[in-house]
């Protein structure tokens, strides 16, 4: 299990943080804010809780777990009631730190807001299509990442296919929306590889904190 250290919480100056890992051929990994840990062996798959930051800028730098040398940083903005997802994404030998607005405004009462992020990177740009054939979201290419759109609340079933084509590369996604809440679906894996293809449902903003 990965272990989270908090930063102390300074009154009206904080943002919410969360860290996911996506990277599929890499080993556990540490990150770090400005030198000060923030998770530690976080493996592919996980990701950890928003926790609060106090606004400010950070160099954030993943480290392999139980090594000294940065592997990646980036720098990284944390406003006043920002809500972020920083994914470690790409392959061992080419990882980036991504930066994700998640929603922090009003909800659309009674709809359940979903979108997408592309982050396998071997996998071509994507359409994600319900059953009946409607389409949700439309050529995604990896690094992506769609607006949400409102849908009515229930399970859905999604089929991911390479653009403009009928050829599923991950033949179903399924998926429970609940009412007045945000949803990313994280495309995580590989395209016959391993580790698999994967649909990661996660609960975005303010409901998490």
């Amino acid at each position: 299990m990965s272990n989270v250290y908090i930063y102390a919480p300074r009154e009206n100056s904080m943002g919410y943080l969360r860290i996911i890992h996506t990277v599929p051929d890499a080993p556990n990994v540490d990150i770090y804010a400005n030198n000060q840990i923030v998770v530690s062996n976080l493996a592919y798959g996980e990701y950890t809780d928003y926790y609060p930051i106090p606004q400010g800028m950070y160099i954030i730098s993943l480290y392999v777990t139980g090594t000294d040398s940065p592997v990646t940083s980036n720098m990284l903005t944390v406003n006043q009631n920002s809500i972020l997802t920083v994914a470690a994404t790409g392959t061992m030998n080419d990882i980036e730190l991504f930066a994700i607005t998640d929603a922090n405004e009003p909800k659309d009462p009674g709809k359940a807001m979903i979108r997408f992020l592309h982050l396998s990177p071997n996998a071509p740009a994507v359409d994600i299509t319900l059953p009946d054939g409607r389409t949700a979201f439309k050529n995604v290419s990896y690094g992506q990442i769609t607006p949400y759109i409102d849908v009515d609340p229930m399970n859905y079933t999604f089929q991911v296919r390479q653009t403009g084509t009928f050829d599923d590369i991950l033949a179903e996604a399924n998926v429970n929306l609940i009412s007045d809440n945000y949803f990313t679906v994280y495309a995580i894996g590989l395209v016959d590889e391993e580790p698999e293809l994967d649909a990661l449902l996660i609960l975005d903003g303010n409901n998490r904190l």
